[in-house]
Formats: C-alpha cells, sequence, structure tokens
C-alpha cells in the first residue's frame, strides 16, 4: 500500500516539472510558431568531432613512450617467467631465487607502471575533453544566435532528425582554426 503512494508521489513530481515546460510550448499559436528548438548530441561531438580526434593523437603521441616502457616491463617479465618454467628445476636453489625475486620486483614494477598510467591517461584525457565540451559549447551558442534558436538540449532520450543539429556542431568545428 505505502509503495503506490510513494510511486504515485514521484509520478506527480514528474508531472509537475513537465507542466511549465508544456506551458512554455504552448504558450500561444503565434509564440509556439517562433518557438525553435535544438538538440546535440554531445557523445557523437567528443568522437567525431576535428577537435576531439587532434585531442586524441595528442594524448596518443604523449603517452606513447610511456605505453612502450609498460610493453618492455610485461616482456622483461615474460622472458624470466618462461626461463624459470623452461629451467627452473634445474637451476641452483640461490639462483631460482633470485630469478624469483627479480621476477616479482619487475611484476611490482609493472602493476605500479600499469596504474599510474591509466590515471594520468585519464586525467589527460578529461583535460582535453573539457577543452573540446568548451569549443563545442561555444560553437551552439553562435549558432544559437545565428539562427535564432530559442532552446537547444544537449541530452535527450529521443531526438528527431529534424530538430538535430549535431552535424551543423560538427561543420562548425572543423572550420574553427
Amino acid at each position: 500500500m505505502r509503495r503506490k503512494k510513494l510511486k504515485t508521489g514521484k509520478l506527480k513530481i514528474w508531472i509537475m516539472g513537465l507542466v511549465p515546460l508544456l506551458l512554455l510550448l504552448s504558450s500561444g499559436q503565434a509564440e509556439a510558431a517562433d518557438f525553435r528548438v535544438g538538440v546535440v548530441d554531445t557523445e557523437r561531438i567528443l568522437r567525431e568531432s576535428v577537435p576531439a580526434l587532434k585531442a586524441e593523437k595528442k594524448i596518443e603521441k604523449e603517452f606513447a613512450a610511456r605505453d612502450q616502457e609498460i610493453k618492455k616491463t610485461s616482456q622483461q617479465a615474460r622472458d624470466i617467467q618462461a626461463f624459470l618454467d623452461k629451467e627452473g628445476m634445474t637451476l641452483p636453489d640461490a639462483e631460482r631465487r633470485n630469478k624469483e625475486r627479480e621476477l616479482d620486483s619487475l611484476n611490482v614494477n609493472l602493476q605500479r607502471l600499469q596504474r599510474e598510467f591509466r590515471e594520468d591517461l585519464n586525467l589527460r584525457k578529461n583535460e582535453e575533453l573539457a577543452v573540446v565540451l568548451g569549443l563545442a559549447n561555444k560553437a551552439i551558442l553562435q549558432i544559437a544566435e545565428s539562427e535564432k534558436f530559442d532552446l537547444i538540449l544537449q541530452e535527450a532520450v529521443y531526438r528527431n532528425p529534424k530538430i538535430d543539429i549535431t552535424e551543423k556542431v560538427l561543420k562548425f568545428l572543423s572550420n574553427e582554426k
């Protein structure tokens, strides 16, 4: 019994949130005819825009040396492991223990390198994506002003292709220097 009241309460709140939007959209025939809405697919902007692609290449270049270092350390650990698997039983105890310690040390170092790499990479990606989003927002504002939009949404569950202006934003960003 109590659950029904709770669900009904959420529905009332949701409907109450829609009322101002519906009033705005239906506030008069003359005004409604002039009301322009656009929608932008932000994820597509972050995936396909020229600034996003440049940022991705910049980050790849920036992290290439560290990626190679990780691959080199990983290969060293695999080589030592293969050596121990193949020759471990015939090695003197002291030499085998030294190789096992070396392998443990390499594995600890490799995990540290990978963790730091992931953290730094995520931080740089977030920084670059923030720059791209800033550029996209400026482009959206300029398009909104020049084409006299009243409302532009960046996220929507459904977007009618007639009001989707993502392609205009992508084109605008590709022409920006």
